[in-house]
């Protein structure tokens, strides 16, 4: 075309195997560049039975291409619309469409990939998003637990500055604390180009995501229906009070703000250790003084998923002060819904190492929150137990 763009089939580049229902990692490049400049990296990430294609963005610019331009800084809404609209429809045209995809990001590929997560969710099973910033203020709905079950990698750099600090800052702020995804992040010196180190660590997650999404298939996606708890008056979650709690982004995963007194956590205890054939005793994962409730596993008839430590009937545990908050296995219907009402926070390896169900519950703040944090633990015991 005359302009510079181009929307018909798009120039890609290719790695890894090319077998039409391997998974599939989708690279986007920073505008500028071209599809040469991500796929070097295929090298250095999982090999075996998994494809990689980078993608050139549409419209020519300079000596490069870009996905959308820029106005004011913030991508243009109908660009940007249109390219996600265009990479849709090429990827129907990618080998088996059950197939696992993942997108992976770099600078501007960010907000590329961020509004095909939210415009279809369902056709991904995760994301890397490397560099670069969502596309706030583009015309994208960004709502409350958007990405729920959706693993990410997030990869910032320190010294980063070619993006906007503040539209770094609501890049990792809403994905950690609003989108509902596990997020594993890490912040790391540099910011002109890729740190070795987020190149290992994200090849490792990837590797990871890979492997469970083959043992396990990907993981379900929230339906929209609010799900019935039978362990809570009403049988309905109610939403918490004020913002979701700041939460470490690695492993150990634990609530660095928001923590409710000892005295209520002491009394929390004391009511989910008495739960209908629950034991205690130390955990064999997380921080010393971490206290399990353990079920006799091979009474129950659940999947491992519903557990932290299957081998030894582990389906929650309490972390120590001053931290106070828990870690449960939950349904994944039931962990969505606590998620998207403020009640949890997905494990950084949800769905990646450890279930899907897999979150953290912030310690109560008053008693009040005992009693609907009490039950959340009640549905994790019931959920460990065989009954659902």
């Amino acid at each position: 075309m005359t302009d510079g763009t181009s929307l018909d089939e798009p120039m890609v580049a290719r790695w890894g195997t090319e077998h039409p229902a391997a998974p599939l990692v989708v690279a986007l490049h920073g505008n500028g560049t071209s599809e040469h400049s991500l796929i070097e990296l295929s090298p250095w990430l999982p090999y075996g039975p998994v494809a990689y294609v980078s993608v050139r963005a549409p419209h020519a610019v300079g000596k490069g291409y870009e996905w959308f331009p820029l106005v004011d800084g913030v991508p243009d809404a109908d660009a940007l619309a249109t390219t996600c609209d265009w990479l849709l429809r090429w990827l129907d045209t990618e080998g088996d469409p059950e197939r696992p995809v993942l997108l992976l990001g770099f600078r501007e590929g960010v907000a590329l990939a961020g509004a095909l997560l939210l415009a279809a969710p369902h056709r991904f099973a995760g994301a890397v998003l490397l560099y670069g910033a969502l596309p706030f203020d583009a015309g994208v709905a960004m709502p409350r637990a958007a990405l729920a079950g959706m693993p990410v990698f997030l990869g910032h750099g320190s010294d980063d500055v070619r993006t906007p600090p503040e539209l770094l800052q609501r890049t990792w702020d809403w994905l950690t604390r609003h989108s509902g995804a596990p997020v594993w992040a890490e912040r790391e010196p540099g910011g002109d180009q890729l740190a070795g180190k987020v190149v290992g660590d994200l090849g490792t997650w990837l590797g990871d995501r890979l492997d469970w999404v083959h043992a396990h298939g990907e993981n379900p996606l929230a339906d929209g229906d609010e799900p019935a708890w039978p362990t809570l008056p009403g049988g309905r979650l109610p939403a918490r009070a004020g913002e979701p709690p700041e939460t470490t982004t690695g492993v150990p995963q634990h609530q660095t703000s928001q923590n409710g007194p000892a005295d209520l956590a002491d009394a929390l205890w004391q009511r989910i250790a008495a739960l209908d054939g629950v034991s205690t005793g130390p955990t064999k994962v997380g921080v010393e003084g971490t206290q399990a409730l353990l079920l006799d596993r091979a009474a129950s008839t659940a999947p491992d998923d519903a557990f932290v430590l299957p081998a030894d009937g582990e389906f929650a545990h309490q972390h120590p002060a001053p931290d106070h908050s828990l870690h449960v296995a939950l349904p994944a219907e039931l962990a969505y819904d606590a998620v998207g009402k403020g009640w949890a926070v997905p494990h950084p390896l949800a769905g990646v190492r450890v279930s899907a169900g897999m979150v953290l519950v912030p310690g109560p703040r008053d008693a009040a929150e005992l009693e609907i944090v009490a039950g959340i633990v009640a549905a994790a015991q019931r959920h460990a137990s065989g009954r659902g």
